[in-house]
């Protein structure tokens, strides 16, 4: 079966766009409340290639090219001591890389809808930048939604472990971070392949769910 070239460029922007504009977030944030580090590497910037390191990018490419979509990007730095509020602050500036995932996702299922209801669709040629067009915005909600929800899950390194502990009373807190400092990771990929070899799909039945408030139908639609 012939690769679908639009639906893999698609993909990539999606991506590009979801994994830069996350970093962004989590560095802005930082910054404003205080921190100077993000800033002293560049990372308060728009300018979104900032935000990549070379082995997420090319995960990026190859997985979109696979059928499927993944990468990640640089992570952000960031010192919650030198913020104005370290515990707070920090909390907000882990939260706002999800966070910025799911306005996009709402961005793109606003679109989708004004493109459905105003017949925009229909008026596309039937050529490669047509079905770019097609795919970008459900895909957009979908890919978007996948990172914002995936992100939540607490285990480390991913931002739900950081948010979670930051909610623990001190002595837990130093606790669960040393706990996923020593299996957040390995428990981290032990659950996504022990749920890949049982054929269960990982948040497919919540992503799926905010995908049809989005855009009202199923992501088994696209």
């Amino acid at each position: 079966m012939q690769p679908d070239v639009s639906r893999i460029i698609a993909q990539i922007v999606i991506l590009f766009l979801a994994i830069g504009l996350h970093e962004y977030a989590h560095c802005k944030f930082a910054d404003l409340a205080g921190d100077p580090t993000p800033r002293f590497y560049g990372r308060v910037t728009l300018n979104l290639t900032k935000h990549f390191e070379p082995m997420g990018t090319l995960m990026m490419v190859l997985s979109s090219v696979a059928g499927f979509g993944i990468g990640w990007g640089r992570a952000a730095p960031a010192d919650p001591r030198k913020m104005r509020n370290p515990r707070w602050d920090f909390f907000i500036s882990v939260a706002a890389g999800p966070i910025a995932n799911l306005v996009q996702a709402a961005i793109y299922g606003l679109l989708f809808r004004i493109a459905l209801q105003s017949g925009v669709f229909q008026q596309l040629p039937d050529n490669l930048s047509g079905q770019f067009f097609r795919s970008l915005l459900p895909l957009g909600v979908f890919i978007n939604l996948r990172i914002f929800l995936f992100n939540l899950i607490p285990f480390g390194p991913l931002d739900g472990h950081w948010l979670v502990g930051l909610l623990l009373p001190e002595r837990q807190r130093i606790q669960w971070f040393r706990l996923n400092n020593q299996i957040g990771m390995p428990g981290l990929m032990i659950a996504v392949i022990a749920l890949q070899y049982a054929h269960i799909p990982l948040l497919i039945g919540t992503t799926d769910y905010i995908f049809k408030l989005m855009t009202g139908m199923s992501i088994y639609d696209i």
